[in-house]
């Protein structure tokens, strides 16, 4: 079995790296902090004509892997998982011959996923979000980047539905969280008009289980580029007279950060092949498995590289913190830690 990738995947890689540094570059990131939307009509634009969020119409997880892997690695602030991922993933799973999957697939629809609901913590499986009469009403939580969204897909107690986010009937209100690379939202719907795109609630959970890899995948990309820049800073920074990185602690901080990037990128890759050529089944179990060491791995990462910047890695200026805090959201993102080794003894056992 050959797990190396073909010319044409790297050439996809590169072609997005050099997009996202062209186009979205750290100053961009921050420029971002403060859009409600999160991303500009260029940018977005940009990734459409790029076909990478159309990427999982025609394709699969282990080319949108190089993808999402980039996109973490540049803090990119868009809704593309939300909508390139979620979204598109959703309707193609519930309606693939629905007109929206065309809309989001060429870019020019902004979708996202709508699961959990206030109070009711990860338990998608169990809305109180209803549909009467064609109208939807209910509320949603942590919905991400519903300000920038065209169509909001929600679960309700009798199926899976398609909303325009910009009904009368929708309210979005800010959610404020840790990362200020990703916007959330809590979603109210008013009896606002919404079509029916599928019967089945279960038939998301392998959904849930590409999106919780898809953030993984991004993490490690996030992971990558904060460890690169501690492993410079430690190459560069001269205390007593030698670089810090000539000592010992620091080298085993770096070797440790290493280690669980490697170990996060393995799992998250081989989650992603598993989505696409393995039994279903099987994709859970690697699904599970990823999250479960990436929910603790990576985030630890995140702190560490605040730890060899010292002082400066704690200053609003220097970009370690906007990497920190996006690793965080993936230690709570579809669970934690704890959830999901849970998930999986319950799987093995």
């Amino acid at each position: 079995m050959d797990f190396e990738f073909s010319d044409d995947q790297y050439a996809l890689r590169d072609t997005v790296r050099r997009f996202l540094a062209d186009k979205a570059p750290m100053s961009y990131v921050r420029s971002m902090i403060d859009d409600r939307r999160g991303t500009s009509d260029v940018v977005w634009k940009g990734l459409a004509d790029l076909g990478v969020t159309g990427l999982l119409v025609d394709l699969g997880m282990t080319d949108m892997a190089l993808v999402l892997e980039e996109m973490g690695r540049a803090a990119h602030p868009g809704p593309f998982l939300s909508s390139a991922v979620a979204a598109v993933s959703t309707v193609a799973r519930v309606s693939p011959d629905d007109d929206l999957l065309t809309g989001l697939a060429d870019g020019s629809l902004i979708g996202t996923l709508a699961l959990h609901e206030p109070g009711a913590r990860y338990d998608w499986r169990s809305p109180t979000t209803h549909v009467e009469s064609g109208h939807i009403t209910g509320a949603k939580a942590f919905v991400p980047d519903a300000l920038a969204a065209d169509v909001i897909v929600a679960v309700a107690t009798d199926g899976v539905y398609a909303v325009d986010a910009h009904d009368d009937g929708v309210t979005v209100d800010p959610q404020p969280t840790t990362d200020l690379t990703r916007r959330h939202g809590t979603v109210t719907f008013r009896q606002a008009p919404a079509r029916r795109l599928g019967d089945d609630i279960d038939m998301l959970s392998d959904v849930v289980d590409r999106v919780g890899v898809a953030m993984v995948l991004d993490g490690v990309g996030a992971a990558q580029a904060a460890l690169d820049m501690a492993v410079a800073y430690a190459k560069a920074r001269v205390q007593f007279d030698k670089p810090i990185g000539a000592f010992q602690a620091v080298q085993h901080h770096c070797a440790d950060m290493l280690q669980s990037v490697e170990m996060a990128r393995a799992g998250a890759y081989y989650a992603a092949w598993a989505d696409d050529a393995a039994s279903p089944e099987e994709a859970h179990r690697a699904a599970t498995m990823a999250m479960a060491f990436a929910s603790d791995a990576l985030p630890r990462v995140g702190a560490t590289v605040i730890q060899v910047h010292g002082g400066i890695g704690f200053t609003w200026e220097h970009d370690a913190h906007l990497f920190y805090k996006r690793l965080l959201t993936l230690a709570q993102a579809f669970g934690t830690a704890s959830d999901h080794l849970e998930d999986l003894a319950a799987i093995v056992l």
